[in-house]
This record gives structure tokens, C-alpha cells and sequence, in this order.
């Protein structure tokens, strides 16, 4: 029965199908990490080393390993701080067909980073479980249709298309949200299948990247998992400066900080030192 299932399929204990992927993850006790696998030239964190299909499978089986819950590949890049290059539908199409199959059946949740429904909509016919998108439902307006259709779970990440150094960043993160959440509704999107992203690094200031961290529980009014993505982001920069590849410290600080405040999922790139430093941490909270 198993090899007829989509690969984006789980089974129960009792070897039932079960497709309610994201209830399953957040009934572990632990936070999730997500792991991010950049099918893309033109990435700001790992510049195009796993374009070629065999590096990226070869990185998304190396972060499975190493203790990744989901992993998030995403085939257009969309760089939070501008200069993004589109990416035309049969491009990206073709950057994910070698690969997307073949890390979702590693069997690990695999969600799919992308602003176009039809990209979305051929993911999750082809073992993606989970919809990744950074413009909260308000880009392509056939994706929440796409994803109510699928019955999946979708990420909606706060984003703006300029930052604005004036405005009050945790109210305008909590209108963007109202405004999918009432998208999602209207499509019959499921609200137990809906996780909320503030968009670190999107739209925003540095400062107001990390308000956002700093606040995050004001979020938790939504009564929805947070997912917070700081891995490298360019605030921890003007924090300590340094290049991309140079920011695990930061990433790490942020990250158990967003945890901390509230989040249920981080989003990373070093997978193995995220779990450690967790780990450590939830020890350190059980000792007290």
C-alpha cells in the first residue's frame, strides 16, 4: 500500500495513511528546525552550491541526517534584501522536478518555498506537504484556492516591498496577518493548518528585524505556531559584521531567542548546531 502513496504521505502507527503532516510535527515536544535547501544560482546564503540536482538531494539527505524535522526547498530565489531576479514558472519547474521527488521520499514533511500557486500546486502533487509562501497568501491569487484544494498546510510569512524605517513594525506585521487570515477563511483554508512567519529580513530595518524577534509573543494572539527564519539574515551584521557563512553565532542567538518568545519552528541552514544548541538549552530549562 505504501509505494502507491504520495510521497508527501505519512502513515500512522497503524499503517493508515495520514496527511495531517503539520498536526503530527508540532505534537513533538521539541521545536521544529526546517532546513533550508536553496535550488537556486543566486541564493545570499550559499550562492548556487547546490543548484545541480545531485548537491541539492545530497544536502537535503546530509540535513535529515542531521536532525532537520522538515526541509524547505525552494527553486526561486527570493533574497530579503532585494535584487531577487524572477524566475519564469518553467525554470523553476525545471530546477525542482529532478529534485523535490527525491528528497520527499527521504521521508521527512518537505515544504515547498515558491510565490507561484501553480508551482505549489505541482509540488504537493509530487511530495511536497507543506505550501512555504513569503508573500502570506497576497502575492498569487490562486494560491490560497491551491492550497484549501490540497487540504495542506501553508507558512504565511509577513512581507512588504520596501522597508520603512517610520512605521510600527509589530502592528503592521499583525494587519498583514489579519488580512491572509481572512484570505485563508475565505478559501477554506483550515486554521490548524496554518503557520505564521513574521518575515525576518523582509520589508523591514534591520531594527525592525529584530523587534520582531524581540516581540514575537505578540503574535501568539493569533492562537497560530510561529515559524521564525533568522539564519544569516543581514541584521546580525550590523550586530557583529560579518558575511553570511560567518553568522552561525547570531543565527544561533536569535533562534533561541525566537523559541524563547514563542516560536514553534525555526527555519536554518546549519541544521546540526541548531538541534545541539536546543537540545542544550531545553536541558538547561529542565535543570532550573
Amino acid at each position: 500500500m505504501a509505494a502507491n502513496l504520495n510521497p508527501g504521505t505519512r502513515l500512522l502507527a497503524n499503517g493508515a495513511p495520514s496527511t495531517d503532516v503539520l498536526a503530527e510535527l508540532l505534537a513533538t515536544p521539541h521545536p521544529l528546525v526546517m532546513g533550508v535547501v536553496n535550488v537556486t544560482p543566486d541564493s545570499f546564503s550559499d550562492g548556487g552550491r547546490f543548484l545541480d540536482p545531485q548537491a541539492a538531494i545530497a544536502q537535503a539527505r546530509r540535513l535529515a541526517a542531521e536532525g532537520a524535522d522538515i526541509l524547505d526547498i525552494g527553486a526561486e530565489s527570493t533574497r530579503p534584501y532585494g535584487g531577487a531576479l524572477p524566475v519564469p514558472r518553467e525554470e523553476e519547474h525545471a530546477r525542482l522536478a529532478p529534485v523535490l521527488p527525491a528528497v520527499a521520499a527521504l521521508g521527512i514533511p518537505v515544504s515547498v518555498d515558491t510565490l507561484k500557486a501553480d508551482i505549489a500546486a505541482w509540488a504537493l502533487d509530487n511530495g511536497a506537504a507543506i505550501v512555504n509562501d513569503v508573500w502570506g497568501l497576497q502575492g498569487d491569487p490562486d494560491m490560497a484556492g491551491v492550497v484549501a484544494a490540497a487540504g495542506a498546510p501553508v507558512i504565511i510569512m509577513h512581507n512588504r516591498h520596501s522597508a520603512d524605517p517610520v512605521i510600527d513594525i509589530i502592528a503592521d506585521v499583525t494587519a498583514f496577518f489579519t488580512r491572509s487570515l481572512d484570505i485563508a477563511a475565505r478559501a477554506g483554508i483550515a486554521r490548524k493548518n496554518i503557520v505564521l512567519d513574521p518575515g525576518i529580513g523582509f520589508g523591514k530595518t534591520q531594527e525592525q528585524s529584530m523587534r520582531c524577534i524581540a516581540r514575537l509573543d505578540a503574535f501568539r494572539a493569533f492562537g497560530l505556531p510561529l515559524l521564525v527564519g533568522a539564519s544569516r539574515k543581514r541584521f546580525i551584521s550590523t550586530v557583529s559584521p560579518s558575511a553570511p557563512a560567518e553568522r552561525l553565532g547570531g543565527s544561533l542567538a536569535a533562534h533561541l531567542l525566537a523559541v524563547e518568545h514563542g516560536a514553534r519552528i525555526v527555519r536554518v541552514h546549519d541544521v546540526a548546531p541548531t538541534v545541539q544548541a536546543l537540545a542544550v538549552a531545553a536541558a538547561i530549562g529542565r535543570a532550573r
